[in-house]
């Protein structure tokens, strides 16, 4: 992490000439300095600095946060409605005014963890306040969990998907795995009952609905009412998801609850383990049935895998689950990090080529899932050596 993301995004993302982070560099580092910059883009970034301050208190890290956290504040912000835009063009003014949940959880993810980093009260302000506009505008009082998409004004949009691969469906597991992660990180520095029972209903969610108690895969898509309307699963998101719930169930502190989510995760990293790994460690990226669908090894996944087999080792003491965690490691220290120019591939094929179709940075591509990964792996490791990471 020191030596090839953060060193990375310092280096090369500040954009001195508009300001905030450049919303879009190629794989040899061409920067097109009048990029669109997205939300996705700015809320990991400042999610990814203020954990690096917090767990290293280097001021640079601090500086970034606090970049990211003022051009959050100045250009992505609604003064009118509330809430923020889900991209921006490259003067900082608004492109694309939905308010997609998705983008408003993970603002609230960030703006928290930059609170925790920085003991700002604007920032927790920010993501109290942002958590009850998503209450107010879209948790579904008749059948739980949220809908997807909103308009600037905070009315229902008409088409829901979050991007053109997604199906226009009113409620997804994505955007449910995001909410999730963000009460959580939320309810570790605002101590809130409301919270904590919106946490405890979106777990529920996860058990009863998307789940799937047969598969162990998670459900993508789904009506109000929870009819599933999935063709495919995605293996970065249940490997992913596995550890997650289990994370948010901890900050929650339900015993009993905490005992049906792990016994969901483990069944849900054995079954990524046995569909979804390659022999030289990689995991594909989707299937649909038993049959994989999509062999690329796109960089998140890779990530995620990581942890996630960790924590179902953890949890069981299965060696098998250790040795995948790190088969997972050596396949993107091998094949995903870019040993020339630094950051990861965004993927490679099941051969391990890397595509200069996409890019290091751009509206999705974010030092989240990877950093996420090595923060992650640090406190664990540490905890099974006997350290404590201040």
């Amino acid at each position: 992490m020191l030596g090839d993301i953060l060193p990375f995004w310092l280096k090369y993302a500040v954009d001195d000439e508009y300001g905030g982070f450049r919303g879009q560099i190629t794989n040899d580092l061409m920067i097109d300095p009048l990029a669109h910059k997205g939300l996705i883009l700015n809320a990991r970034i400042l999610w990814t600095f203020a954990k690096a301050y917090k767990v290293y208190g280097d001021e640079v890290y601090e500086r970034s946060a606090r970049r990211a956290y003022e051009y959050l504040r100045e250009h992505f912000w609604d003064p009118e409605f509330g809430g923020v835009y889900w991209m921006v063009d490259h003067l900082g003014s608004p492109v694309e005014t939905k308010k997609r949940i998705y983008g408003q959880a993970f603002s609230v993810y960030a703006l928290a963890e930059y609170a925790a980093a920085s003991g700002e009260p604007e920032a927790l302000e920010r993501a109290i306040g942002l958590h009850q506009m998503i209450e107010d505008a879209s948790h579904d009082g008749k059948n739980g969990g949220y809908f997807e998409t909103y308009e600037r004004d905070w009315k229902l949009a008409g088409e829901q998907r979050l991007s053109e691969v997604d199906m226009d469906e009113r409620k997804s597991m994505n955007t449910h795995l995001h909410i999730l992660e963000a009460y959580a990180n939320l309810l570790r520095v605002w101590k809130n009952e409301e919270l904590r029972l919106r946490l405890r209903e979106l777990l529920g969610i996860f058990l009863d609905y998307i789940i799937d108690p047969e598969s162990h895969h998670f459900r993508m898509f789904f009506d109000d009412v929870w009819h599933d309307h999935s063709d495919r699963f995605s293996f970065g998101h249940d490997i992913e998801g596995s550890w997650l719930i289990c994370e948010a169930a901890e900050v929650l502190g339900d015993a009993g609850i905490v005992e049906r989510v792990r016994s969901a995760a483990v069944s849900m990293a054995q079954t990524v383990y046995e569909q979804a790994v390659d022999k030289d460690g990689g995991l594909f990226y989707e299937g649909r049935g038993r049959q994989i669908i999509d062999t690329d090894k796109q960089w998140w996944p890779q990530a995620e895998a990581v942890v996630g087999f960790r924590n179902a080792y953890e949890l069981t003491g299965k060696e098998h689950f250790l040795k995948a965690s790190e088969k997972s490691w050596d396949f993107i220290e091998k094949y995903i990090v870019d040993r020339q120019h630094g950051e990861w591939f965004w993927l490679v094929s099941r051969d391990g080529r890397p595509s200069h179709d996409k890019y290091k940075v751009d509206p999705w591509k974010c030092p989240y899932h990877n950093s996420r990964t090595c923060f992650e792996m640090m406190e664990r490791l540490d905890k099974s050596a006997g350290k404590r990471r201040v």
